[in-house]
């Protein structure tokens, strides 16, 4: 980072002094302590007819040139800032349509879509300020959220993923076998707790748990008491930040862990019908502390043993266990 800075009215006396007194540019860098290349440009800029150097005129020169070097603002222009701001506020225009509008009627008036956004933002073309200081902000259809730059790529609330879906074997596609399971949460009122689930994608066996609260790691260490004693070959959660210690399950049991692309649930198409047999125990917004762990072992067991279509009327104990049991 540089250190330079401009100089002063009074070094500009100093110069104005030394200079007509016959003095050279490197002495009077010396005297003023400036390198000489800045008195050499102060005198060529500023100097006046018959090489005459006046201090007060020549900082009023720099004054006038740092004036004209200022970036301007398009909307201190009086008859684009009026169109903007009466089809932003009186016809709810968002600012694409009033820069596009405006290249198209007035061109001589081009505005950006973005100079509107940044003036919104800075209270530019507020009167007043509004609730929580987003001022016109608050206007914008999505009320003054972050708005993210182009090419931007999202990182809050992700996860770092070891393994696309694309990359599970077919056994697990195609239901060939035990011990390939889907992951999800079901969220109680608070979202703060939660009941792990986890479907065994072949015999659409059950099992639920309890963390002590919806985060990483509590629902990884469920997730490992869970699945141990099970056929485990893979395992596929959605990406939600609660499966984010998934490397903890993977070190600790050895399955590998595949993650569906974002906001593709019928990915895991057998959890989430689970998930809607489970709200029929656990209504959404009720409070998941009432609920035991006998309680969600009951649950459990109920749906177990409850016959499939998909399985041919036989249940997920049935075909998880290879056992034949009279219900009826």
């Amino acid at each position: 980072m540089g250190h330079h800075t401009h100089l002063t009215l009074e070094e500009r006396e100093m110069i104005m002094a030394f200079y007509h007194e016959g003095r050279g540019i490197c002495e009077i860098a010396r005297l003023i302590g400036r390198d000489k290349s800045t008195i050499s440009r102060e005198l060529k800029r500023n100097h006046l007819w018959l090489h005459v150097y006046i201090a007060v005129r020549a900082q009023q020169m720099y004054v006038n040139r740092r004036v004209d070097c200022r970036p301007h603002m398009r909307l201190e222009n009086p008859e684009l800032f009026h169109i903007v701001r009466k089809q932003f506020l009186e016809h709810k225009w968002s600012p694409e349509q009033i820069a596009n509008r405006i290249a198209l009627e007035r061109p001589d008036l081009r505005i950006s879509t973005n100079t509107i956004y940044r003036a919104i933002y800075r209270h530019l073309i507020d009167y007043n300020k509004y609730v929580y200081d987003k001022g016109l902000a608050l206007r914008l259809r999505h009320k003054g959220k972050h708005r993210h730059k182009r090419g931007e790529v999202e990182l809050r609330g992700k996860i770092k993923i070891s393994n696309n879906l694309s990359e599970r074997p077919d056994a697990a596609n195609k239901r060939l076998r035990l011990g390939d399971w889907e992951a999800d949460t079901v969220v109680g009122k608070d979202g703060g707790s939660c009941v792990v689930s986890l479907v065994d994608r072949k015999s659409r066996y059950l099992l639920l748990g309890t963390p002590t609260e919806k985060k990483a790691k509590p629902v990884c260490n469920s997730m490992i008491l869970m699945l141990t004693g099970h056929p485990l070959e893979t395992v596929t959660p959605d990406r939600g930040k609660e499966f984010g210690s998934h490397n903890e399950v993977t070190k600790a049991l050895g399955v590998p862990i595949y993650f569906p692309l974002p906001r593709h649930p019928w990915d895991r198409g057998t959890n989430e019908n689970t998930n809607g047999l489970i709200r029929e125990y656990i209504p959404k917004r009720c409070d998941l502390k009432q609920f035991t762990d006998s309680t969600i072992r009951w649950i459990q067991n109920e749906l177990n043993m409850r016959p499939r279509k998909c399985l041919g009327f036989r249940t997920p104990h049935e075909v998880y266990f290879s056992e034949v049991l009279h219900l009826v």
